[in-house]
């Protein structure tokens, strides 16, 4: 039977029924080495329990630079820096490996050939079935180009940080989607006035005015950004203490890879200066160009009036010469009319020669107040009876050196022209104001002081078509035969001609205001070249309280240097204490004074010792009650009490 058997088992089987081979494959632990053994882009290798390498990869071959036979059995610590082993970081990462079950980290390793290499790296530790340790597994990936990237990266924003954060002339900030701040530079810190704490999170309408809030300026300026990718305008904003700045602003909207709307990029600049001064320049600018304008007109204008006057000239002559040759009753009517309508075109040519600057002129060093307080009646009287009128004038002003009558002409000019544009009445006021101008503030004028006069209506107001045109001669938009359109071009030409300049403020239905500013001549020298003049000193003695307030006030307004005195010994005794520096120019005195002595011999014996005063004399009863030894006021200024501005400027311009 085993024979048989043995015989059987040689024979050959029919490949039909004979079973299939199948070839020898290694088993699990081979296939695992040959899989780990061709991995090259990781270092794989194993540690005894002691850190000794006990395997190596094609990965661990090609990043640390070591064949096989020569980095097995060593330590692997070599694979590190001086450094890290001076601090035992080897032995570190196998106890953290050891005792916490895995050890990860970053850090600098070090090649076969000496360089470095940035590795990411995993221990793990390996025990046996009993739980005992029999080596670690050893994971290391070179990732120093992905460090460099990331490096460079975070350079590059660390830059971009600084660069943003060291811009001060500019808000540079980011915002949510929403319009929630996310970001802020130093230079929104300083425009702004709030800290970063203060505003992160917080949305970005709090910078804006009231009304552009209640108007949706926010909202929309976000809407269009996210719309169109950009916004940008110019407008007020508001800082943390609450003041206002011009700004211009722009609103970027920032989109991620896929596109999606992440935020925006906000970046304010404040204008406030740059605007100011484009508009000063504007404002220089047109100035400027009116000035050049009414040149011109003015040279067209005075070469004009010169012509006509000697046309005029030569008709007035004739008729003089008629009229001296004893004609007719009739010829003389005739003369007559000739003769008035001569008078009325010599008063056109002093008109037009005014506003062209060569009307003769008698200038003098003068008080703005006591010019106006003295003609203060004739401009209420013009002003009519439906207007109230309203003097502010301003204490202590410095003199001006105008023609006296020339200025009260152009105050009565610029009355009327108030009072008309009034027909059913309303408010009219004259101001004095001390004022200082930068360069080109006003009109072509240079910086300094000067004395500003400024009449104010509630009328009509004006177009900006007329403002352009209202100191042209002969414009006038008051019906035929109500105006000849030479009114602001005489005030015009009077204050230009007198060194100074003429502003209009106005709005239609909400009145007018012409301010004429006049240089301030504040301790200057007499015109002509006369004695150098001071502010004047009015001495007052009144031993009424009430009164001697009141009385100070009127001077004061009248720009007048006051000192007091109770009675008039106390009043002589400061005369004698002041030195010629301090020179009194004008003593006004009650009458009735207390003490031994009273106003009128006080006004006797500085006349006597002082005639260079002028003496004034208050009082409560008439002139009249007063003729007659001891009171003969003869030879003295008197006023009545109640005595008003207008009354002392009366007499304090009447000769001394």
């Amino acid at each position: 039977m085993s024979e048989k058997s043995a015989n059987s088992s040689s024979l050959p089987v029919p490949a039909s029924v004979a079973p299939t081979r199948k070839p020898a494959l290694p088993d699990f632990q081979q296939r695992y080495e040959l899989l780990v053994a061709s991995i090259s882009d990781y270092a794989i290798y194993m540690l005894d329990s002691e850190g000794y390498v006990s395997s190596w990869n094609a990965g661990a071959e090609r990043f640390k630079g070591y064949k096989a036979h020569e980095i097995m059995g060593q330590h692997f610590s070599r694979f590190y820096t001086e450094e890290d082993k001076e601090a035992a970081l080897p032995e570190r990462a196998l106890n953290a490996a050891r005792n916490d079950g895995r050890f990860e980290g970053e850090g600098w390793r070090v090649r076969n050939d000496g360089t470095r290499f940035w590795a990411s790296v995993v221990i793990d530790p390996i025990r046996n079935a009993d739980g005992e340790l029999v080596g670690f597994a050893k994971i290391t990936r070179d990732i120093t180009d992905r460090r460099d990237a990331q490096e460079a990266l975070r350079q590059s924003e660390q830059h971009f940080r600084l660069l943003v954060q060291g811009v001060t002339d500019y808000a540079i900030y980011m915002l949510s989607p929403q319009g929630e701040i996310t970001n802020w530079n130093v230079g929104a810190q300083r425009i702004k006035g709030y800290s970063q704490e203060e505003v992160l999170g917080s949305h970005f309408s709090r910078f804006f005015t009231d009304e552009d809030r209640a108007a949706g300026v926010p909202q929309r300026a976000l809407e269009t950004a996210a719309r169109e990718g950009r916004f940008e305008s110019e407008g007020w904003r508001v800082r943390r203490d609450g003041t206002r700045f011009f700004a211009h602003a722009v609103l970027d909207a920032i989109h991620d890879e896929q596109g999606t709307l992440i935020g925006f990029a906000k970046i304010t600049r404040d204008v406030t200066e740059q605007r100011a001064t484009a508009e000063s320049l504007e404002q220089t600018r047109n100035a400027l160009f009116q000035a050049q304008k009414m040149e011109a007109i003015g040279q067209l204008t005075g070469g004009v009036a010169h012509d006509f006057n000697n046309l005029l000239a030569v008709l007035s002559s004739g008729v003089d010469i008629l009229h001296a040759q004893n004609p007719g009753t009739t010829t003389v009517r005739v003369l007559d009319s000739m003769r008035r309508a001569i008078d009325r075109g010599a008063l056109l040519t002093q008109q037009l020669l005014s506003f062209a600057r060569q009307q003769p002129l008698s200038t003098a060093l003068h008080q703005a107040n006591a010019l106006i307080g003295s003609f203060e009646q004739v401009l209420r009287r013009a002003s009519g009876p439906q207007v109230s009128f309203i003097f502010d004038l301003a204490p202590r002003l410095p003199s001006i050196v105008v023609d006296e009558a020339r200025f009260e002409a152009t105050l009565l000019n610029l009355v009327v022209n108030a009072r008309d544009a009034m027909p059913g009445g309303g408010s009219l006021a004259l101001e004095t104001r001390n004022v200082r101008l930068r360069e080109h503030e006003v009109g072509t004028l240079p910086a300094g002081d000067y004395v500003r006069v400024t009449v104010r209506d509630s009328g009509t107001g004006m177009t900006p078509e007329v403002v352009n045109r209202a100191f042209e001669p002969f414009f006038t938009t008051k019906p035929v035969g109500k105006g000849t359109g030479l009114g602001l071009s005489q005030v015009y030409g009077f204050i230009t001609q007198s060194g100074g300049d003429v502003q209009i403020r106005t709005e239609l239905g909400k009145g007018t205001a012409i301010t004429l500013f006049l240089p301030a001549h504040e301790n200057a020298a007499e015109v002509d070249g006369g004695p150098q003049a001071h502010a004047e000193r009015v001495l007052i003695v009144e031993d009424d309280q009430l009164v001697m307030a009141v009385a100070c006030d009127l001077f004061e307004t009248m720009g007048y240097q006051v000192q007091s005195a109770p009675d008039g010994v106390a009043a002589l005794r400061l005369l004698e204490q002041r030195g010629m520096d301090m020179a009194v120019d004008v003593l006004f005195t009650d009458l009735m004074m207390p003490n031994g002595m009273t106003g009128l011999e006080l006004a006797r014996t500085v006349r006597e010792r002082w005639p260079q005063i002028k003496i004034i004399i208050a009082s409560g009863y008439p002139q009249q009650a007063l003729h007659g030894e001891p009171a003969d006021l003869s030879g003295f200024d008197f006023v009545g009490k109640p005595y008003r501005l207008s009354d002392l400027a009366r007499h304090l311009r009447a000769p001394g």
